[in-house]
């Protein structure tokens, strides 16, 4: 099946790419508004498709980068924005675009692949010049995995948590997208700390998600196993360690809060 395009030509979504493209304005509008965009600031979208988000983007007069791998999608989109003076487009892989080389402060609006959304939210987070801010739609479930705290946190949201605070602004149906997808979406908000101190601090960052994923390994487990067998430390001096940061031992990574699992981190030497 195929569908028009405001440019006129027939497409086919890529399932490889994971295409959804969306087309409710009032999404697009939320996601705009979370983004909180001030003069100046340059605006970077990951996989445009089509353009319905980019074309409302533009209207802001913030300089844009469009960053695209689908060549039926640039083709679109060189078309349709040939006139917009505030519009670059970029043909590469989002994973492998160099975000370093942007000069000024810029934030992300995107409708991310659902395949790719975490290596692609990781890749920002980590990277020597991060975004102010993500709006970002992503699949419901790792948005609400992202989220989440004690007593249900988890491995991608103490990775996420610890470089930026997650919120999520609304729920997308799966309705808003063509094709439509198998599940419901949301718009993530994630705001990036400020990487200062232990944050930018490599064998600190090392520490911390070695013992994060440590402790993560088995959740099912007490805390102090996990740590004592992954990182091969007696089980006494793990649980001394534990205790001395005013935690309990026997409780599960799920648990503890990116604060403890950094607590943690400094009191481990590994």
């Amino acid at each position: 099946m195929k569908k028009k395009t405001k440019t006129g030509p027939d497409i086919k979504p890529k399932k490889r790419l994971g295409q959804n493209f969306l087309g409710q304005i009032g999404v697009i509008k939320k996601m705009i508004v979370a983004a909180q965009i001030k003069t100046g600031e340059t605006i970077l979208e990951i996989g445009p498709g089509t353009g319905n988000l980019t074309e409302e983007l533009i209207k802001t007069g913030n300089p844009m980068i469009t960053v695209e791998k689908d060549s039926e999608m640039i083709n679109i989109l060189c078309e349709k924005f040939k006139s917009a003076d505030n519009f670059e487009l970029i043909a590469t892989n989002a994973l492998k675009f160099d975000e370093t080389k942007i000069l000024v402060p810029y934030k992300i609006v995107a409708n991310l692949p659902f395949y790719a959304a975490a290596p692609i939210i990781r890749k920002f987070l980590e990277s020597k010049n991060p975004p102010r801010l993500m709006s970002l739609i992503v699949q419901k479930e790792v948005a609400q995995r992202i989220c989440a705290n004690s007593p249900k946190a988890n491995i991608l949201a103490t990775a996420v948590q610890f470089y930026a605070a997650p919120k999520i602004i609304a729920y997308v149906s799966k309705g808003s997208f063509w094709p439509a997808p198998k599940v419901d979406a949301a718009i993530l908000q994630l705001v990036p700390y400020i990487k200062e101190g232990e944050r930018a601090n490599k064998k600190f960052i090392a520490k911390f998600f070695k013992i994060a994923k440590a402790g993560f390994s088995h959740p099912r487990k007490q805390l102090a196993g996990n740590l004592a067998q992954e990182l091969k430390i007696s089980r006494e001096k793990v649980e001394s360690l534990i205790t001395e940061q005013k935690l309990n031992p026997k409780c599960r990574a799920q648990n503890l809060s990116v604060e403890n699992w950094i607590t943690l981190a400094r009191a481990f030497e590994l």
